[in-house]
């Protein structure tokens, strides 16, 4: 009998009966049920371009529940885009380098230059309704989230160890099957953390999306997002600190609710051979596990499901032959992907013709003032890099291999990055105003807060993801510090770290639109840089500016990438790679 469970774990598994727990699940679904028709009725009626926003709190839990609809749905489109993708990059060697640098770009770009092209799009493809304008703030929302999950899903089916991929093709396994029994396993834990960061990322581009003006356009959405823009605009700061006070409930909420549980279920898939003594506990997991509607309607469902799916594809070409893995050769491209392929070389040579045309209008003043802030901003992303990598390693090691201490610091660190770093944003730019300061340092800290925190949640990943059997051999042999450090710790990080820098890099280009230029009251803080140019001109809606802005950050981040990241993501895959 284990006698040092926690005692919340005790009391659920003690005093709960099946009964109360199901009886709860019900009413959770059907309050999801409800959720779904309100927020249909919403989306389809006329459109309402500019919604008024009260600044009265009991308002907040309505803007607050348009607000989770958004990212929720965001974080399902983005999860599922970064698994196909991460997907097709990984085993496809002919197209995986200019899939690895598009998605490069695009988690570089700043959500403001995606806004009036998605935000146009979508209300011509959706009139008449509320709907276009929601999904184009979705759409945006997920081009805050969905970079980071792709990059960590790809990073893992790239570290899948050598023996667990041939023992799949030694028994067989359908690529269904290889699938859900072997890569998705391998990477639960790097995907639910990373999960962590990107919902962090869609509260942070929330609060810019749900209310934007741009050239003679401008939309308002109900949501705590415009909540807290209007609270700041009107200098309401009763009315700005419950905003955030509901931001923090919410986190707090979605974090003993989703995100604990999922890192305790995701602890099983660890790759070891020798079991930790003490593992990660969620009392709500403990819950659902005694459900008795969760243990038999589903598994019904998904074996009627399963089985057939199974039987048709042991029966494909892939199941006759086994392969070693060297022999295996680079796959055919189908006709599908060569006429996609095709397809989208089209698609970019006509849009390559039409931004020579709209890049005429740029002048040679207008083209020295994006040299100067390019150095600008280049610099200021590098120094958030180095200053966020500097913490959040040690930090971040600390807790992933610390049980105790994880309990304790774990928690607070997924609510402090999960609140929206925009959010502070007013607080701190009221701030630098009383004090007399500028935005030029000032907008480093912006970044950090933008930052830091996919660096730390991929090292807490890739700490936890090291096997207890290596650390226990790191025990045994008496190593000292710095052998740890160097032989077990860093290495076994490494893949991950890399990912967390990747997408800090991203972060950091993000954050830059609002870390260099901001509105507060009536007047505007800004400082030389491209973020404050890209925020700049979407205000005035001139597009040349934002299309040239947004061109010099694509090749930045290019040039980065092929001397630096490209480099690192091969260390990772052969020095640093998780073999037997």
């Amino acid at each position: 009998m284990n006698l040092q469970r926690p005692l919340a774990r005790t009391l659920v598994t003690a005093r709960t009966t099946p009964f109360f727990i199901d009886l709860g699940i019900a009413a959770c679904a059907l309050a999801v049920f409800f959720a779904v028709v309100s927020t249909g009725v919403y989306w389809f009626q006329k459109p309402i371009p500019v919604v008024p926003i009260s600044s009265s709190i009991g308002a907040l839990p309505v803007y607050a529940f348009y607000s989770i609809v958004r990212i929720g749905i965001a974080y399902l489109l983005s999860l599922i885009f970064a698994i196909a993708y991460g997907y097709i990059a990984a085993y496809h060697p002919r197209i995986e380098p200019w899939m690895v640098a598009v998605l490069d770009i695009l988690q570089s770009i700043p959500v403001l230059s995606f806004l009036p092209p998605v935000v146009l799009f979508m209300v011509v493809l959706v009139p008449g309704h509320q709907l276009g304008i929601e999904m184009a703030v979705i759409l945006l929302i997920f081009t805050g989230q969905v970079w980071n999950l792709a990059f960590s899903f790809y990073s893992s089916l790239k570290t899948i160890p050598r023996e667990m991929l041939e023992a799949s093709r030694i028994y067989r396994f359908s690529g269904w099957q290889r699938f859900w029994q072997l890569e998705m396993p391998f990477s639960a834990i790097g995907l639910v953390w990373n999960s962590i960061v990107s919902v962090a990322g869609g509260w942070f581009a929330l609060i810019a999306c749900e209310i934007s003006p741009f050239a003679n356009y401008t939309y308002q959405l109900p949501g705590l997002g415009s909540y807290l823009q209007v609270a700041t605009n009107a200098g309401d700061y009763k009315a700005l600190m419950f905003g955030i006070g509901a931001v923090i409930l919410i986190v707090v909420a979605t974090d003993q609710l989703i995100w604990r549980p999922l890192i305790a279920w995701s602890d099983k898939f660890k790759f070891e051979q020798v079991e930790a003594t003490d593992q990660v506990t969620s009392p709500i997991l403990e819950l659902l596990r005694r459900s008795r509607l969760l243990e038999t309607l589903p598994g019904r469902i998904w074996n009627r499901i399963e089985e057939p799916v199974y039987r048709q594809m042991a029966k494909s070409k892939e199941c006759r032959v086994v392969r070693p893995l060297d022999d295996a050769g680079p796959r055919k491209a189908s006709p599908v992907l060569w006429a996609v392929a095709l397809a989208g070389a089209g698609a970019v040579c006509w849009a390559a013709a039409q931004a020579i045309l709209l890049l005429r209008t740029v002048t040679w003043a207008d083209l020295h003032l994006l040299l100067e802030g390019a150095a600008a901003t280049f610099l200021r992303v590098n120094a958030s890099l180095l200053l966020s990598a500097a913490w959040t390693i040690p930090v971040g090691v600390a807790i992933g291999l610390n049980p105790r201490l994880s309990r304790i610091v774990q928690p607070i660190a997924q609510v402090l990055a999960s609140i929206p770093a925009t959010a502070f944003f007013p607080i701190i730019l009221i701030g630098l105003v009383k004090i007399g300061g500028g935005l030029g340092i000032g907008s480093i800290a912006l970044m950090l807060l933008g930052t830091q925190w996919y660096i730390l949640f991929n090292v807490i990943a890739g700490a936890m993801s090291i096997p207890s059997d290596l650390r226990e051999v790191a025990s045994l042999y008496r190593f000292t510090r710095w052998q740890r450090w160097t032989k077990l710790i860093l290495p076994g990080i490494f893949p991950y770290l890399i990912t967390g820098m990747v997408t800090a890099s991203g972060g950091a280009w993000n954050a830059s639109v609002y870390a260099e230029y901001s509105h507060l009251k009536d007047s505007t803080l800004s400082t030389i840089g491209l973020g404050a140019q890209i925020d700049a001109a979407t205000d005035s809606g001139r597009f040349a500016m934002l299309l040239l802005a947004t061109i010099f950050i694509s090749l930045m981040v290019v040039t980065m990438n092929r001397l630096v990241w490209r480099r690192l993501y091969h260390l990772a895959e052969t020095r640093f790679k998780l073999d037997g």
